[in-house]
C-alpha cells in the first residue's frame, strides 16, 4: 500500500477526513471546455525566460501551485516574475544567493531549478513537502557534479539539498541514467546554454520514459534560439550561447483534458476541448488515440477536439511508457469498461507524486475491481463497483481517477480534492459545472 493511505488523510477542522462527493451525472454530458495552460510548458517557459537576454511574456501561463512555486523560485534567484493577470512578465536578473527554494511537490521545480541555481553566486537550499523527499532526483545531482557543480544532499539523492554556486558552470559531457524520469534530461538541457561549454547529455540505462517531454524541452530551447542537436538516440547536445528573449503562448494542458473527455465517453455525451493544437509535443495528445480505442468517436478540427461517447467503454491493452501521466485517468476508465484491460510500460510512475501503481491498485480494488499490480503496470478486471472514499495521496492525477470513477459510480468521495490545485485552480468548480450533479 502506498504511504499515507489511511493514517495521514487530510482532515477537516472537526477531525473527519476531508471528503468531496464526486458528482454522478444523470444524463449524457454535453459541453465545451476551455482548459488552463499546460504546467509542463509554463514551467519550461518560465525557466528559459529567466535565463534570457531580456524581458519576455509567458501568455496564458497556468496559475497553479506548481507554476507559482516555479515563479517564486526564479524570483528568489534574482529574476522578477510578475504573475498578475493571465500573461506573466519575466525580467531576468543576475542570479544570486543565498536563497531558499520551496519545491512543494513539484517535480519541475525540484529538478529544473538546481541546474539554474548552479549559475548563481552563493548557496541555494531546496526542500519541499514531506513526500517530495522521496521523489528521485539523484541523477540530476550526479549530472551536475559531473559538470563541476558543488551539491550537498547527505548522499540521499533527493531533497533537502544545497547547491553552492560560484557564478558560472563549466559544463561539458555527462552520462546519466534517465530511466526513472525524462525530467532528469530536461533539467540539464534547460540551463545548458548558459554553461561555459554547453552541455552534452548521454543516457545510459533502460529506455527513457515520457520522451515527448524531452521533445517539448528541445522545441522550447530552439524557439529561444538555442542550438540543440538531438540527432543521435539517447544523446542531447546544447551549444553554449545566449537564450533569446521570446514571448511565448502556452497551449492548453492536454493531460488535464483527460477527465473532461472521459465524461463524454462514460455518459454517452459530447465534450469539446476548445483550442486543442493541431501539432504539439504534449503527451496528452495521445488521448485522441486512446479514447478512440476505448469506443469513442474522436474529431479534431480548427475549433478543438470533440469526443462523442456511446456510454460503453471498451477494455484495452495499452503501452503508456511515453504517456505515464495519463495512466490514472485511463485506469479509472478501465474500471468502468466492458472487459479486462492491461496498462503496461509505466513502472516509472511509482516515483511520481506517489507510487501511482500501488495507489491505483489499492483504490480501485477497494471500489470493487480486481487489480493485479505488475512491475511495469496494471491488469484491471471490472467488477460490481461501489462508492466510498477514494484516497488521492496528495496526487492530482489520483483525484482525476476518482472523479472519473464517480461518473459511473454513485457515492465516490474524493479525499483531499484540493490537491488538484497543483495543475488546475478550482478543478472542483469546473468539474461540477461540467457534469452537474
Amino acid at each position: 500500500m502506498p504511504p499515507d493511505a489511511t493514517t495521514d488523510l487530510p482532515r477537516t477542522d472537526a477531525g473527519a477526513p476531508d471528503l468531496w462527493p464526486a458528482p454522478t451525472p444523470t444524463a449524457p454530458v454535453r459541453s465545451r471546455v476551455r482548459l488552463p495552460g499546460s504546467k509542463s510548458l509554463t514551467n519550461r517557459a518560465l525557466v528559459l525566460a529567466a535565463l534570457s537576454d531580456g524581458p519576455s511574456t509567458v501568455a496564458g501561463a497556468l496559475r497553479s501551485r506548481d507554476s507559482l512555486l516555479m515563479a517564486a523560485a526564479l524570483t528568489a534567484l534574482g529574476s522578477a516574475v510578475d504573475t498578475e493577470g493571465p500573461d506573466w512578465r519575466v525580467t531576468p536578473g543576475p542570479l544570486r544567493g543565498p536563497a531558499h527554494v520551496d519545491c512543494g511537490l513539484a517535480g519541475t521545480v525540484m529538478r529544473f531549478v538546481p541546474p539554474v541555481a548552479a549559475l548563481a553566486d552563493g548557496a541555494v537550499t531546496f526542500d519541499g513537502d514531506p513526500h517530495a523527499r522521496t521523489r528521485p532526483m539523484g541523477q540530476v545531482l550526479h549530472g551536475l557534479r559531473g559538470l563541476g557543480v558543488e551539491v550537498e544532499d547527505e548522499d540521499r539523492g533527493t531533497l533537502p539539498l544545497t547547491v553552492r554556486g560560484h557564478g558560472s558552470v563549466r559544463g561539458g559531457q555527462v552520462v546519466i541514467d534517465a530511466s526513472a524520469s525524462s525530467q532528469f534530461v530536461s533539467a540539464l538541457l534547460l540551463a545548458g546554454a548558459a554553461y561555459d561549454e554547453g552541455v552534452d547529455v548521454l543516457h545510459d540505462g533502460k529506455p527513457v520514459p515520457s520522451l515527448p517531454h524531452i521533445d517539448m524541452t528541445v522545441q522550447a530551447l530552439r524557439e529561444h534560439g538555442v542550438d540543440v542537436d538531438d540527432s543521435e538516440p539517447n544523446r542531447w547536445r546544447v551549444s553554449p550561447g545566449p537564450v533569446r528573449a521570446v514571448d511565448v503562448a502556452v497551449e492548453p494542458d492536454l493531460s488535464n483534458a483527460a477527465p473532461f473527455l472521459a465524461a463524454a465517453v462514460v455518459t454517452g455525451g459530447e465534450v469539446t476541448v476548445v483550442g486543442w493544437p493541431r501539432r504539439t509535443t504534449q503527451a496528452g495528445d495521445r488521448l485522441r488515440e486512446i479514447l478512440a480505442l476505448m469506443g469513442a468517436e474522436v474529431e479534431l478540427t480548427d475549433d478543438g477536439l470533440t469526443v462523442r461517447g456511446t456510454g460503453v467503454v471498451r477494455g484495452v491493452d495499452l503501452d503508456l511508457h511515453d504517456e505515464g501521466e495519463l495512466a490514472p485517468a485511463v485506469a479509472a476508465l478501465c474500471a468502468l469498461a466492458d472487459g479486462p484491460s492491461v496498462l503496461r510500460g509505466i513502472g516509472h510512475i511509482r516515483g511520481h507524486e506517489t507510487d501511482r501503481l500501488a495507489a491505483l491498485a489499492t483504490e480501485l480494488t477497494a471500489r470493487g475491481c480486481t487489480v493485479r499490480e505488475r512491475p511495469d503496470g496494471l491488469e484491471i478486471t471490472p467488477g460490481p463497483l461501489r462508492g466510498g472514499a477514494f484516497a488521492t495521496y496528495a496526487d492530482h492525477r489520483m483525484a482525476h481517477a476518482a472523479v472519473i470513477l464517480g461518473l459511473g459510480v454513485p457515492g465516490v468521495e474524493v479525499v483531499d480534492v484540493a490537491t488538484t490545485a497543483k495543475t488546475f485552480t478550482d478543478f472542483p468548480g469546473a468539474w461540477t459545472a461540467l457534469v452537474g450533479g
